[in-house]
């Protein structure tokens, strides 16, 4: 998965320019403060964000710098880094301030945790209070969670009715030949992936129903029907370009990826309205909006930072 790229840095002391840190631009957007930095509680501070190299964390990590900069602060963009252990690294070490990360990847990559805990509230408590030992502060999540999950096709959908892992599984029980899954290599194999939905769903699909393919692909193959469901991420921008339909995890099966804002704890502490300045917009993140967002970029070609910036504006947080 995207969010999970750069794992064999894992035991590795990270220096910041081994990931793409060393460089950065200045944010110069003529923002003012809309319903978030009134009074700019953040004027005088110079505060550095960074985000991985994928779309959605792109887009957020815009998002969070426009808002810095709209309660006053000067704003250094170091967005687009590859990889999770040298993002991480660099915030807890002070050489950046913040970032939105995932509760996912805390809890499972950087915590070290086998299991995931079902429960996402429970999850996001349980990384905040292991990581404020680490320097590292993390505010309340968004409900915007890119997981695992299955989707069809609206034809499909129509003709199957299913709407959830187990009505999957119901199916492929009474109709074998009708479940049919296209899925990448690593989703095939891994334990919170394929291997593991079957056996906590008793999803029984014969291999020759089951074809592996580049990441993609599934989204294209999936679209024009030729296999029943795809492996896809939740707020992927190309299910609502394609109008798949999301299978609901019912026995929430996959791990929670909720975005929750990273913060550095020196920084905070010196700063602590970036609390309040997140707030109100983490709350607005969700899977529906953050699908609306990816699309603009992943699927329309828009940038990630004109992207953010317009959001930004549409909801009255920045003038």
């Amino acid at each position: 998965m995207r969010r999970r790229t750069c794992l064999l840095l894992a035991g590795v002391l990270v220096a910041a320019s081994g990931c793409g840190l060393s460089s950065g631009s200045p944010m110069v957007d003529a923002v003012r403060p809309g319903s978030v930095g009134r009074g700019e509680p953040l004027k005088g501070a110079e505060l550095t964000v960074t985000a991985k190299a994928f779309t959605e964390n792109l887009v957020l990590g815009a998002i969070m710098g426009i808002a810095f900069q709209a309660a006053g602060a000067d704003v250094l963009d170091r967005t687009g880094i590859q990889g999770s252990i040298g993002v991480r690294e660099a915030v807890a070490s002070g050489d950046v301030d913040a970032l939105y990360d995932y509760t996912g990847t805390a809890w499972i990559t950087y915590l070290g945790n086998g299991e995931p805990l079902t429960d996402p509230q429970q999850q996001w408590r349980a990384v905040r209070d292991a990581d404020l030992r680490n320097g590292l502060t993390w505010l309340p999540p968004a409900s915007l969670n890119n997981t695992y999950a299955l989707a069809m096709n609206r034809a499909a959908f129509e003709k199957y009715g299913t709407r959830t892992l187990s009505d999957v599984a119901r199916l492929a029980q009474s109709d074998p030949g009708a479940v049919t899954l296209c899925v990448e290599g690593e989703f095939a194999n891994r334990a919170d992936g394929l291997p593991g939905m079957r056996k906590a769903y008793g999803m029984r699909v014969p291999a020759g129903n089951i074809t592996q393919m580049d990441t993609g692909i599934v989204y294209t193959q999936v679209a024009k029907g030729s296999c029943t469901y795809g492996e896809v991420f939740t707020t992927d921008g190309r299910i609502r370009s394609m109008d798949l339909v999301v299978m609901e995890d019912d026995r929430k099966f996959f791990p929670n990826y909720n975005a929750a804002p990273e913060i550095n704890s020196g920084t905070l502490k010196k700063w602590p309205a970036i609390a309040d300045v997140l707030a109100p917009i983490t709350e607005r993140l969700n899977n529906s909006v953050a699908r609306r967002l990816n699309a603009k970029v992943d699927v329309e070609g828009e940038d990630p930072h004109r992207v953010a910036l317009e959001w930004m504006r549409e909801e009255g947080f920045v003038e």
